[in-house]
């Protein structure tokens, strides 16, 4: 499998990114959220505005996302480390964004969501996150050795 496979794979088998933000000064917060993708560049969330994240990345908008299965054996799994910017959707994106948000939240046995549901009164909100550096495990080094990868 080559590394593009192996990125490809664990996201497409895991539901949920760590995002690691950081607020003004610098200080990290980490947080786990329920994703979505399609092309594996663009991620999307729903969260509150008042979130500790999401109120960090309304301030700094750079983060860090690892997707990896939490049940693997120690020395056995695999991981995808990403960087790049994210923003709430502005109401322009909302419907293309959310159609792929839907899309997968009904694949998944989940609910459909609307714009209703994330704008007016709603307490969430769609995030996306716009990747730039995809990152996995060299499967070849014996020691943590990253390879960039384009899944």
């Amino acid at each position: 499998m080559t590394g593009d496979e192996i990125a490809r794979a664990v996201l497409d088998a895991n539901s949920f990114m760590t995002l690691a933000t950081a607020d003004e000064s610098g200080m990290p917060w980490a947080s786990p959220v329920w994703f979505a993708t399609e092309n594996y560049r663009e991620f999307y969330w729903l969260s509150s505005p008042t979130a500790r994240h999401s109120e960090n990345l309304a301030v700094r908008p750079e983060l860090s996302i690892v997707v990896y299965d939490s049940t693997a054996r120690p020395l056995e799994g695999q991981a995808v480390y990403m960087t790049g910017t994210a923003v709430q959707v502005p109401e322009s994106d909302l419907e293309p964004a959310l159609r792929v948000y839907s899309g997968v939240s009904v694949r998944s046995g989940l609910k459909e969501y609307s714009i209703d549901n994330v704008t007016g009164d709603a307490r969430l909100r769609l995030y996306r996150a716009t990747v730039t550096e995809h990152y996995i495990l060299d499967p070849d080094a014996t020691i943590d050795v990253r390879i960039e990868v384009s899944p």
